[in-house]
């Protein structure tokens, strides 16, 4: 295989579920010198983060190098990879280190790339990066199916639900496993009766069941836990707000975990028009996309920079057994990056 396939079996080769990143974390450091970035360290929190240039027009790279757990087992067949990571994120994030160790980066400006740990968790990772960065301009590296330019991601509420009593007998007092389960049933309806039909899922509330425990003796108890997704336009209060009232009336405590806001930005902002160009000089035509999921690409809208997501592989792959990646198309993205990374910086070199 090439030196490209081989970064990408290699990295895919090392199970890397979130909170235990660090052995793929020191392959991906060691290897970044050799590809042309000049420095490479890992730090506090267990990111890889390298820098190329000494500029003071900064543009980020942002990948994650953490997966979920399982998949297939890693193999090449012809043109495809096989295994976790593969599409969700490994291939965009060594399509990144490539193409950034091989481009010519404008006058005054610094590369960083940042492959972060713990996307597919708690984000640590990219919430350490936020306050140590300025970036003129940020390519966060997810599955766009090669030629798309993702512009927004939904929300998202990850909450709690949870009761407890003394114990009590189910003919007189249903318990906390009802309570619980009609609260989260109410809520997940609610969500579904606000779908907006014939537009797309990224503009729709959806909500699902990340685990649920009850324990139906003695002192009696239960929990669950949802994982709610904001619409693209969605007020996270507004869906914080109707967990509380539901819990409210069904007498359940909430603990929400998580919340993090929709975001979406501007489809004519430099990086997207960089990709515009690097897409159609590659005989690719652009597609415009927002995503259904939640992504690091939510956090980093706090750096109010230009911004898009991009990257090979078919996100409907994303988590799955068949998670595979055709090495094509992973190579042709390397070529795009490497000219929306000099076209981002020409601009952001020149004041545009």
């Amino acid at each position: 295989m090439s030196a490209e396939r081989n970064l990408l079996f290699d990295l895919v080769s090392i199970a890397s579920a979130s909170y235990n990143e660090a052995e793929a974390c020191d392959y991906l450091n060691a290897r970044l010198p050799s590809l042309g970035w000049d420095r490479s360290y890992i730090d506090d929190v267990g990111n890889v983060v390298a820098t190329k240039g000494e500029g003071d027009n900064e543009i980020i790279l942002l990948g994650h190098i953490d997966t979920v757990e399982g998949g297939p087992k890693p193999k090449v067949e012809d043109d495809t990879l096989w295994g976790r990571g593969a599409v969700d994120a490994k291939g965009p994030l060594c399509a990144m280190a490539l193409a950034g160790g091989k481009v010519k980066l404008a006058r005054n400006c610094k590369l960083t790339l940042i492959a972060a740990v713990g996307e597919e968790s708690d984000s640590r990772g990219i919430l350490y990066r936020l306050s140590l960065h300025k970036p003129k301009a940020c390519i966060v590296g997810e599955p766009s199916n090669t030629r798309g330019i993702t512009i927004g991601y939904r929300g998202c509420i990850r909450v709690i639900l949870k009761a407890e009593d003394g114990g009590g007998h189910r003919s007189a007092d249903a318990g906390p496993l009802t309570s619980v389960t009609l609260a989260a049933s109410e809520i997940l309806n609610r969500l579904r009766s606000n779908d907006q039909s014939g537009k797309s899922i990224a503009y729709d509330p959806s909500g699902a069941v990340v685990y649920m425990w009850g324990r139906e003796e003695g002192q009696r108890s239960a929990k669950v836990e949802l994982d709610i997704r904001i619409p693209i336009g969605g007020a996270l209060e507004e869906y914080r707000f109707l967990v509380e009232k539901i819990c409210e009336k069904y007498e359940v405590e909430h603990d929400v975990i998580l919340a993090i806001p929709s975001h979406v930005t501007d489809k004519n902002n430099i990086v997207a028009k960089a990709f515009r160009t690097a897409l159609r000089r590659q005989k690719l035509e652009p597609r415009v996309v927002v995503k259904s999921g939640t992504a690091d690409f939510n956090h980093a809208a706090a750096w109010d920079c230009p911004m898009i997501a991009y990257g090979p592989g078919d996100s409907t792959l994303d988590h799955t057994m068949t998670e595979h990646i055709v090495l094509s198309e992973y190579l042709k993205s390397i070529d795009v990056l490497e000219t929306a990374i000099a076209l981002i910086s020409s601009y952001v070199s020149s004041g545009v």
